[in-house]
């Protein structure tokens, strides 16, 4: 076995060089690129599918012990554009500048594929196998709805996910800091994504004139006040209530008790101070509901008042019972044009995610499979807390619970203190430390040899 195989480094140098910015994807090469490594391994119990050549999706079984149940590692092979953005390194190049491997995917998340990979090389070269068999799914399509994969391959072919009980994927990652405490997330719920089109018509007119009363362009301001940044009603979830407690009991006075305030459900209460912002608004986000308006398309000449303007917005609703509907509905309250009059606003739902079992998302299991989890970061790093996350956004954990299969977002990174990685994320100058992806790597060989 080639010894680049063992090393998360050189796999994912290689897996950032493959350009698969959604859209359009393109995944296909890279999927092609991991059949290339399996063959030259001797691996051939794999199958490629997908909706087109170019955007196909892997699956491998690689055999266990049988001493546990199959479990997935699933990862997605795309990645969001780099339009607009000023990088320092080029982006897809995948360049190792002191220390730290640079590069679109680098966290987000072709850092956890190469880790997945490497794990399962190293038992491999070994001469061992995982407790139970480990199917591998490199999938494409996460960044824009996932119907070119996780979707296609649940909805057509769950035979290849047979027996799995357990899934591991993304959103687990990055560690947190707080009160000087280091958090490892373990994400055990997600939100799904409720996407939006808002549109505004009204009288148009020529742009020399004062603009009529109720114009869109005149109600456009309105609307989007009403919605960026709204604290949507509050709603208690019994992931997020874990969280909060696990992170109470964890943090130092006065934090704690400001923090053990949000689990009261007590509505208007404002985000516990002394958090950073980021972590304030996480932790906000997963108590209700959340939109944010993201797409405003309106006219294309100067001079002519536009009679329609439509916005785009991100819904994302918590896991359960909660439907579309219930969303809408707060949308309504914030910004009205419920009616037939002139100020109607029209609402049109883009996409959805299907609605899980509440038992499998909204109400995580938290028993021998999760406990190992949490072990295994404790013996890697016994100065950190393990921490129950819920998501406030969402991945192809959503999809693949539909086939029963309980989903937890774990992919371990030790990152220096104050590190800036965790916001790095579909932003400019993502890139990950070559020590972090050696911890998670480690992490993960673990939990291969020894799930239960």
């Amino acid at each position: 076995m080639h010894d680049s195989l063992l090393d998360p480094v050189p796999l994912l140098r290689d897996l950032i060089r493959i350009e698969t910015v959604n859209p359009p994807g393109d995944e296909g090469r890279l999927v092609a690129h991991l059949e290339r490594l399996l063959v030259a391994e001797g691996i051939t119990d794999y199958k490629v599918v997908g909706p087109s050549a170019d955007r196909t999706n892997l699956v491998v079984r690689f055999p266990g012990r049988g001493e546990a149940p199959p479990l997935l590692l699933h990862a997605h092979a795309d990645v969001v554009p780099v339009t607009g953005q000023e990088w320092t390194h080029p982006p897809f190049e995948g360049r190792l500048v002191d220390g730290e491997v640079w590069g679109r995917g680098a966290i987000d998340m072709k850092g956890g594929l190469a880790m997945m990979l490497s794990a399962l090389f190293r038992l491999r070269a070994a001469g061992e196998r995982p407790a139970g068999d480990v199917v591998l799914a490199v999938v494409a399509d996460e960044e824009d709805g996932s119907g070119a994969g996780a979707a296609f391959l649940v909805e057509r072919y769950p035979e290849l996910f047979e027996g799995v009980r357990y899934a591991i994927g993304e959103e687990g990652g990055a560690g947190i800091e707080l009160a000087g405490i280091r958090f490892h997330p373990v994400v055990v719920a997600e939100k799904r994504p409720g996407w939006l089109r808002l549109t505004l018509r009204g009288p148009g007119g020529h742009a020399s004139r004062l603009a009529a009363p109720g114009s869109p362009t005149a109600r456009l301001g309105a609307v989007l006040t009403a919605l960026s940044g709204a604290r949507l009603p509050r709603h208690q979830m019994p992931a997020a209530d874990r969280m909060l407690a696990a992170l109470a009991g964890a943090l130092p006075e006065p934090l704690a008790s400001a923090v053990a305030r949000l689990r009261e459900d007590r509505e208007g209460d404002a985000p516990p101070g002394g958090l950073p912002l980021n972590e304030a608004l996480q932790l906000d986000s997963v108590l209700r509901h959340t939109v944010n308006p993201t797409v405003v398309r309106t006219g294309h000449k100067i001079n002519m008042m536009p009679a329609e303007i439509t916005v785009d917005v991100d819904g994302r609703i918590l896991p359960g019972e909660f439907e579309v509907a219930d969303l809408v509905a707060e949308i309504r309250a914030l910004i009205g044009g419920d009616g037939d009059g002139d100020d109607a606003i029209g609402i049109e739902l883009l996409h959805e995610d299907p609605r899980v079992r509440p038992e499998l998302i909204a109400e995580p299991e938290f028993g021998p499979f999760y406990d190992r989890l949490e072990a295994i970061l404790r013996e890697a790093d016994p100065e950190a807390v393990p921490l129950p996350v819920m998501s406030p956004a969402t991945t192809d954990a959503t999809v693949f619970a539909r086939l029963g299969i309980r989903c937890y977002g774990w992919l371990p990174l030790l990152l220096p203190a104050g590190s800036p990685h965790r916001r790095l994320l579909h932003c400019a100058d993502e890139r990950i430390p070559v020590t972090a992806l050696e911890f998670g790597t480690r992490c993960l060989t673990e939990l291969l040899r020894s799930h239960p």
